[in-house]
């Protein structure tokens, strides 16, 4: 079985997702199938194939969910010590060294990222660029505009 990291936040997410799948989605296109049935010839009934259509995307995305939760490795940020270095779910201040733009980021498990919110996934070049450095160090990263060079402002455990 495969380990996916995860943050808690991430955990609790999929988890979340997982409930309302089987608590709220599923029993709502049970009903909706049932109301298709009612209406007769289903060798024809439009509204019949698109709830079955739903419902086994439902059903592909719990056992999607379930699987990952199973293979889950929940890594709390706040507890790693990691002597300053660049690891999973670490918090990491960017400088570009060519324009000065400043960034900052968490690396978290691939279903976690969301680059609004600064969360990039452990997976992403970025990540993968800045994995093992420590403040002070400068990561190359190869860009779709190019080759960047990001200087590693410092690193936090939160």
């Amino acid at each position: 079985m495969v380990t996916i990291p995860l943050t808690q936040r991430g955990a609790e997410k999929l988890k979340s997702e997982l409930q309302r799948l089987k608590s709220v989605d599923r029993h709502a296109v049970i009903q909706a199938i049932a109301e298709a049935r009612a209406q007769g010839d289903l060798s024809e009934n439009a509204e019949y194939e698109a709830a079955k259509d739903k419902q086994g995307f439902i059903e592909g995305r719990i056992k999607e969910l379930e699987s990952k939760l199973a293979g889950a490795q929940v890594i709390d940020p706040a507890q790693v010590d990691a002597g300053g270095k660049v690891v999973f779910g670490a918090t990491v201040d960017l400088e570009d060294e060519k324009s000065g733009a400043k960034a900052t980021y968490q690396i978290v498990g691939d279903d976690e990222a969301d680059l609004k919110l600064g969360l990039i996934s452990i997976s992403s070049p970025i990540a993968r660029a800045l994995i093992g450095k420590q403040a002070g160090d400068v990561a190359e990263v190869q860009a779709p505009g190019g080759l960047r060079h990001w200087e590693i402002v410092d690193v936090r455990y939160i």
